[in-house]
């Protein structure tokens, strides 16, 4: 399984992307910058599009990706709460703005196909066992468990407050993807929004191993420009703490399980 980190940011610059990943070119994880970050011939490999919630940093590209691809034979699937394709149909794919490609380029044959998800039901998407879960944040929101066929796993929590602990009765990865989205000054403000800081972290990690047993590869990202290497300080600060090594995100990082 080849993860690519398309964008590792909750905000963009120059060289920096908001929230997507994409698995084996194929199976892409929110669509913060799923155009901004892949070729054209990349993004005609993309096959299906999991989005964790509907806020704008993780699903802006659906339109770029529509308007650059909708003329391609195969439709492409878009996996979502009920309440994020809700949303996103009603927000970004409205019509108004530009061409709403869940209706074209025909009602009957859309080019984004919306798919709802349900948590704690496993699909089988693109060859790849997919599990949605249930994480804190300040609109309903899921983090995905994703198996490939050879048995290799990773978990991608999207944005996330405190609580996964109940993730890990399903969940079992051998990498687990995750935000820090604030300093550990902030963390009052980041619960109350549903983020983590380096320290939240840390007690979300002190709980994953008390239930495992273990501690998967750790990557964080969704980092906020403006904050980033002072984050940067406090994950290497739980780091040492922890014993462990945590992987901070970045545009264009591979990662083969």
């Amino acid at each position: 399984m080849e993860i690519r980190i398309l964008g590792a940011h909750s905000t963009e610059a120059k060289g920096l992307n908001m929230a997507s990943l994409v698995i084996d070119g194929v199976l892409a994880l929110d669509a913060g910058s799923i155009t901004s970050s892949l070729s054209f011939s990349e993004q005609q490999e993309i096959k299906a599009i999991l989005l964790t919630h509907q806020h704008f940093d993780h699903s802006r590209d659906l339109v770029t990706f529509g308007a650059n691809n909708a003329m391609r034979e195969n439709p492409v699937d878009v996996y979502a709460l009920s309440e994020t394709l809700d949303i996103v149909t009603a927000c970004l794919l409205d019509g108004k703005m530009y061409i709403d490609f869940s209706k074209w380029p025909s009602a009957e044959k859309p080019f984004l196909q919306k798919k709802i998800i349900e948590p704690f039901k496993a699909l089988v998407i693109q060859g790849y066992k997919v599990l949605a879960l249930p994480v804190n944040h300040s609109v309903p929101a899921i983090g995905y468990q994703i198996t490939s066929s050879d048995g290799k796993s990773l978990f991608y929590t999207g944005d996330t407050g405190p609580g996964l602990l109940s993730c890990w009765d399903y969940s079992s990865p051998e990498l687990l993807i995750i935000e820090v989205s604030g300093l550990n000054k902030s963390g009052d403000f980041l619960k109350m929004v549903g983020h983590l800081s380096a320290q939240l972290l840390k007690e979300e990690l002190i709980q994953f191993h008390k239930a495992k047993g273990y501690l998967p590869r750790i990557l964080a990202v969704h980092l906020p420009l403006q904050y980033e290497n002072e984050i940067r300080r406090e994950i290497n600060g739980i780091s040492d703490d922890l014993e462990i090594k945590i992987d901070i995100g970045y545009e264009g990082m591979v990662i083969n399980l």
